[in-house]
């Protein structure tokens, strides 16, 4: 039988080595590489194709959400489990929308993590208890507000969005995304207008509403 060949992605090289050493201890799984940020993994599954990615929510560049939404759009067969240290089922609704099949928080034990990219691997989804029966809950009467509101926002609009969180300035964001300056300045209005928010204030709550992290002492966009 095939190994079950899993890549990591996380921007903390510690927490990679962690999850390398409990991994090792798993028969017929591979590590086949590692990623620190969003981009770098896209680039890594497109070349390498993994069958699982480890992936975490906050990332630089990209993060977690916006990544896995990314191989959902391109239809890379490679399926994503998120690890987060939020038990926050909204976090768990945004990771499965994106394309998630599976959402775990970095505290589980290592028999949870070996289940869950067992599972995961045979075409299943999972969910971490703490999370699972409030998400089922929620689907069953109807997809919250908020992630409502998320869906509304292009992938362009989400990639910004996401930028202007982790604290890059306008003329930085225009250089990532190679627009000019003017194209942020309208798209940064839409969000605006799109989420209903008109200060730094209202933006951080409504992107911590929808599953984003928010570095702790990072400046938004002005």
């Amino acid at each position: 039988m095939n190994p079950i060949r899993i890549l990591l992605a996380d921007d903390h090289a510690l927490v990679r080595a962690g999850f390398r050493s409990l991994l090792q201890n798993f028969p017929g799984l591979e590590i086949i590489g590692e990623a620190s940020n969003g981009h770098e993994a896209l680039q890594m599954i497109v070349k390498h194709r993994p069958d699982i990615v480890l992936m975490d929510i906050a990332m630089p560049r990209l993060n977690g959400l916006e990544t896995t939404a990314r191989v959902t759009k391109e239809k890379l067969k490679t399926r994503v489990i998120i690890i987060s240290m939020h038990a926050n089922p909204e976090y768990a609704q945004r990771a499965i929308a994106a394309g998630a099949k599976g959402y775990l928080l970095k505290d589980s034990m290592a028999s949870e993590l070996e289940l869950a990219i067992r599972s995961v691997a045979r075409g299943e989804t999972y969910l971490t208890p703490t999370v699972s029966n409030y998400f089922l809950n929620a689907y069953t009467h109807g997809t919250s507000a908020t992630t409502k509101l998320f869906g509304q926002l292009t992938l362009r609009q989400r990639e910004i969005l996401s930028l202007m969180v982790e604290g890059y300035s306008r003329k930085e964001i225009s250089q990532k995304l190679n627009i000019s300056v003017k194209t942020f300045d309208t798209y940064r209005a839409q969000l605006m207008r799109l989420l209903n928010v008109h200060d730094r204030a209202e933006l951080l709550r409504v992107v911590s509403e929808m599953g984003l992290v928010v570095p702790s002492a990072s400046p938004l966009v002005k």
